[in-house]
């Protein structure tokens, strides 16, 4: 019979002889939150959570209803179990402390509460991330490395929780009749070879060339220097893309590019960035900021962005590979660029 989630946790607990069961308990309490946005997102109109809250976010991005909601859901369902010194939320601007009249713990919690929720009123996946760090100097600005904990879950056709403690990847499905999540995925592994990658093309002209080389080589397919044929996606949901690419392989790119010149990148470091590259490093894949591993960069501020690619091994390194050789000069990508098809096609 699978193993609940419960019955995971405790199991891993029991591996490690210092263990108090705080740690199991904080995941246990992530799991709860997790559950309850599951149901709010599945009850959809019905829950009364359609369109913006009108307000803005500490990033000056607006607000869905259900942004505003399973932020708060997943403050109260952690804040009072006596495990966390302080949290991290995508909807606020500072770190959220421990109300005086709970206990404080030893761990610091970073999440998005909701992400992909412009995908909501299109009814296509949403979900939540969270990072679990130690409490430490450093307070929230750890290097990725430095995660004890890291996960999202998905809410989709069904409800997925896939989380790492550091020794693999692991996935866990709601089963909607008792009410638990159970290990139905072991071990996931990205597969090293793969023919799809995910990237939004409606912002090619501020790619950078290494990326534009990328691109251009896979579409060209068979014919081109790749000798096959690739696929292109994109969902809109960081969430989304990551279970697609551990339960069938791929590249994701969302990387830095010239639309502003003061950012790395799009996606938060901290609650983004670094759960994600966990995850996808914990399962074979490699997840690096198109210039070195995410997970080694040291955070300058809570609410810092990046550069994001990840998936499969060889793609990632081979994007790594054009950063370093052919990113410095202008890439007349043939595709998108200046002499590219369509405009071949214009001035014919």
């Amino acid at each position: 019979m699978e193993a609940t989630l419960t019955e995971y946790l405790i199991a891993e607990q029991r591996k490690s002889p210092l263990a108090t069961g705080g740690f199991t308990a904080l995941v246990n309490d992530v799991r709860l939150a997790c559950k309850k946005i599951s149901y709010l997102v599945g009850k959809g109109a019905l829950a009364g959570m359609r369109g913006e809250a009108g307000s803005r976010n500490s990033q000056g991005e607006a607000q869905m209803a259900l942004d505003v909601r399973a932020d708060e859901i997943f403050r109260r369902t952690n804040e009072w179990g006596g495990t966390l010194a302080a949290m991290l939320s995508e909807e606020g601007e500072a770190p959220y402390p421990i109300p005086p009249h709970y206990p404080k713990g030893s761990y610091l919690l970073a999440y998005d509460p909701l992400d992909g929720s412009s995908n909501i009123e299109a009814n296509a996946p949403v979900g939540s991330i969270f990072s679990v760090l130690r409490v430490s100097d450093q307070e929230f600005l750890q290097p990725g490395a430095q995660q004890v904990c890291a996960g999202y879950a998905i809410y989709g056709p069904t409800t997925m929780l896939v989380l790492t403690l550091g020794r693999g990847t692991h996935g866990f499905t709601l089963d909607r009749e008792i009410g638990e999540f159970i290990l139905t995925h072991p071990d996931l592994r990205i597969p090293e070879e793969t023919s799809e990658f995910a990237i939004n093309t409606s912002n090619a002209r501020f790619w950078e060339p290494a990326v534009k080389r990328y691109v251009d080589e896979c579409l060209a397919g068979k014919t081109g220097p790749r000798g096959r044929d690739f696929n292109m996606r994109w969902i809109a949901s960081l969430v989304a893309e990551a279970h697609r690419i551990l339960m069938r392989g791929g590249v994701f790119l969302y990387p830095r590019d010239a639309r502003d010149a003061t950012r790395n990148g799009r996606l938060r470091l901290l609650y983004e960035a670094n759960p994600i590259a966990m995850v996808i490093e914990q399962a074979g894949g490699r997840a690096s900021t198109g210039i070195g591993r995410v997970l080694d960069l040291e955070p300058r501020a809570l609410h810092e962005r990046v550069g994001l690619i990840f998936g499969s091994q060889s793609e990632v390194e081979r994007l790594e590979h054009y950063h370093r050789e052919f990113n410095k000069r202008e890439y007349d990508a043939p595709l998108f660029g200046a002499r590219g098809l369509f405009r071949a096609g214009l001035q014919a």
